[in-house]
């Protein structure tokens, strides 16, 4: 991996901070049960939306930001999950290089729900839209800060000095005449020291840790098998549960025969429990996995799906495409008279189907409920949400809800679900093993199968875009239109992403950054099947449709689709310009000579403010499409951890290239998904996987997103290489290629 610098002259490559205030009104020094040592707090107040007494010090937080231990050792409270993306060491970077602390000195928890714990700029805990860093850039930094001066002042008062005669190193404030102390033994002195009302931050120039390649702090957990996720955890007396949900989302159990089930050697109990959007399903207890999962199978369930939409899959398209010749909401305004009179015209039609998240690690919980009280272990993503859904449905108040943050072995959006469905039916679960007279941990597991089959997908998506070009290639006008499911509607995010009728989780990245006259309108049809944010978002499907047809565009009108793409961003898009410019260099395109057979396919998308641009080198023989190599330009703004970006995009690419591959689509037949398992879900295997570089735009402005930006535009690179190839232009995923088609070019 290389970080180059692509700026223009005169950059200055200073930090544009975010706006976080940050004053000791919102410090808390936190000590009690925690012991020794020193703790701070950070509270970030919900936009008004509570009410505070005047006096903060009142508020005793159970949990802080950073704790230093008597013996030096550093531990960061991360806000967030981390399911894979390395925010367990991106954040503590952050406060590490400001607290000029080793870094062998540092450790990481996780943080539970807890208002201390919201995003500072969205009023709840969560983890998602690659925020992580955006959000938290200043905030941990000044913690790290506030923490350095508390004990460089304790330093201070021991040996009589001046703080200004005091500095810091490697975990150790130095003063005049030799004198040396470490922050284990300044930590006790340091939490009687009042917390600055104002600090200054580092100079970026003077960064030591930020910007360099850090190993993730959880790697070795990870080498040895030592690292507990969510589905590792167990309390002594745990019992396991597993649920029979409906085959039709939204159905009900009209009749159940457990006499096998209970005979099952382990099996507890057998009960009818609510499921998901308002089913109902069958729970069967064991003092294992094993045999609970033995007892389901034996369970003889009729269900009720009379009043259910059962969706099939051929059916569903046929009709998305129907309504895509109709106009629907306008999204985005253009004037597309020019089409009838244009000189070339391109005409096409996509399609995308219903995407599992498929994560690693299924879905799971602990949950332990008491009278007037309740405890949950999970590997959540929307920590306020959950932990208030678990509250309403066990009769309590959050406060009362105790919600462990459990590492987790992926989530791509799986475990930020509105409606908290696995952790609402593990509540519902909990309370009918109570009202049955039982008592004890719980441990609610969900099967491969479950996974798959569970809901909460990528939605269906069809586009229809009409485009008009002048004789001299240039686009003048674009008639698009989208059909699809909303994310959002019904809720509690609807307020906020869908304006006028348009869902924004649908129609984010068309058009922009690119000058086009687009007219965009949308229809969102009413489907029974759940349906939540996958990695991207939106850009799963906006990025192949725009970057696809640009390419065909820049084809048709006889022009390099690199200058072709230039030329659309003109002045005003100079770091998208910068990406492209950093993945062309690194690929050779326009320079090197590819093997015969081979294309380059070149694509750039921008979202959640980070831009990545891709170099793809291709192949097809006897009809089936090969990824070689992939150079990635990034322009993400200030790079945290480079290592952990280059993580990031190697991941978004083996996803992306999922979406692509023979199998990988979710579809229904009669309300039923038809796949199970990864043998009828196609992901991407290591046999697939391509050589990536990734190259790294220098900037100083502060962090944008990098969680989800490598996936959107791997595909259409591809998809873009495959059409230099063969002609074929693909207008669908996962990739359908004719075996007859014979490879026209062999290279640029």
């Amino acid at each position: 991996m290389r970080i180059e610098s692509m700026n223009k002259p005169g950059d200055t490559g200073a930090d544009v901070v975010l706006p976080v205030c940050v004053s000791r009104r919102f410090f808390l020094k936190v000590a009690g049960a925690l012991g020794s040592g020193l703790v701070l707090g950070f509270f970030v107040p919900e936009s008004g939306r509570l009410a505070y007494a005047e006096n903060d010090e009142k508020y005793v937080v159970p949990n802080a930001f950073l704790r230093i231990a008597p013996d030096g050792t550093v531990t960061v409270i991360v806000n967030r999950l981390e399911s894979g993306q390395g925010i367990n060491t991106s954040l503590s970077m952050l406060i590490a290089e400001e607290l000029d602390v080793s870094w062998s000195q540092i450790r990481s928890e996780l943080a539970p729900a807890g208002p201390e714990f919201k995003d500072p700029f969205l009023g709840m805990q969560m983890t998602g839209n690659s925020c992580s860093i955006n959000h938290c850039y200043t905030q941990y930094r000044k913690i790290g800060a506030s923490a350095r001066a508390m004990l460089i002042a304790a330093a201070a008062q021991k040996w009589q000095v001046g703080a200004a005669e005091c500095h810091t190193e490697n975990g150790v404030v130095y003063g005049p005449l030799d004198l040396k102390s470490g922050y284990g033994s300044l930590a006790d002195a340091a939490m009687q020291q009042p917390v600055p009302d104002d600090i200054s931050l580092k100079d970026p120039k003077n960064f030591s840790l930020i910007g360099t390649s850090v190993l993730r702090l959880d790697s070795r957990a990870k080498a040895n098998g030592t690292q507990q996720f969510g589905i590792d955890f167990t309390l002594p007396g745990m019992k396991v549960a597993v649920i029979a949900r409906p085959p039709v989302f939204g159905a009900t159990v009209a009749s159940v025969d457990a006499v096998k089930a209970r005979a099952v050697k382990g099996v507890l109990d057998v009960f009818k429990v609510a499921t998901d959007r308002g089913g109902s399903g069958v729970v069967v207890i064991a003092d294992g996995y094993w045999p609970a999962l033995q007892g389901r199978d034996a369970l003889l369930v009729k269900w009720n799906t009379f009043n259910s939409n059962k969706v099939s899959s051929d059916q569903q398209l046929i009709a998305y495409k129907e309504l895509s010749k109709t106009v629907g909401t306008v999204a985005l305004k253009a004037d597309v008279s020019a089409l009838a009179g244009a000189a070339k015209k391109i005409t096409a039609e996509y399609t995308f189907p219903y995407l599992a998240h498929a994560p690693m690690e299924p879905l799971s919980c602990v949950i332990v409920l008491e009278e007037s009280a309740c405890t949950v272990w999970a590997g959540s993503q929307l920590q306020t949400i959950d932990q208030t859904v678990i509250a309403r449905i066990a009769g309590l108040k959050p406060d009362q809800v105790t919600l462990n943050t459990m590492m987790s072995g992926g989530s791509f959006g799986r475990r930020a679900v509105p409606t908290s469905d696995y952790l609402a039916e593990a509540t519902h679960v909990a309370m009918a093993w109570r009202d049955a007279g039982k008592s004890g941990p719980l441990k609610i597991m969900w099967s491969r199968e479950d996974d798959i089959r569970g809901g909460y997908y990528r939605p269906v998506h069809v586009h229809r875009a009409e485009i008009g070009l002048d004789k001299h290639g240039t686009i003048v006008a674009w008639d698009h239109t989208i059909v699809g499911q909303s994310i959002t509607a019904g809720t509690p995010f609807e307020a906020l992403m869908v304006k006028n009728g348009v869902d924004s989780t649908m129609v984010d990245g068309m058009g922009a950054p690119y000058n086009l006259p687009l007219k965009l309108t949308v229809h969102h049809p009413s489907v029974n099947v759940p349906v939540l944010w996958w990695r991207s978002v939106a850009s799963t499907h906006t990025a192949f449709v725009m970057e696809t047809l640009i390419d065909e565009a820049a084809t048709t009108a006889g022009i390099d689709p690199v200058l072709y793409r230039k030329k659309l961003l003109g002045d005003s898009h100079p770091r998208q310009i910068a990406a492209l410019d950093l993945a062309v260099k690194k690929s050779g395109y326009g320079q090197m000579h590819l093997p015969k057979g081979h294309a380059f396919g070149v694509a750039m998308h921008t979202c959640f403010n980070s831009v990545v641009a891709y170099v793809v080198e291709a192949s097809v023989t006897h009809g089936v499409p090969r990824l070689h190599n992939v150079w990635a330009g990034v322009h993400c703004n200030r790079a945290v951890n480079p290592l952990s970006i280059e993580s990031q995009v190697q991941g978004a690419v083996l996803m992306a290239l999922s979406t692509t591959l023979h199998g990988a689509a979710i579809t229904l037949k009669d309300g039923v998904v038809e796949q199970k398992n990864f043998n009828d879900y196609t992901v991407a295997r290591m046999s697939d996987t391509p050589k990536v570089q990734v190259a790294i735009v220098v900037s100083g402005d502060a962090p944008a997103g990098m969680s989800e930006p490598g996936l959107p535009p791997l595909a259409p690179a591809y998809a873009n290489a495959i059409a230099r190839l063969t002609g074929q232009r693909l207008r669908k995923l996962p990739f359908e290629l004719s075996t007859a088609v014979q490879s026209k070019a062999t290279a640029p």
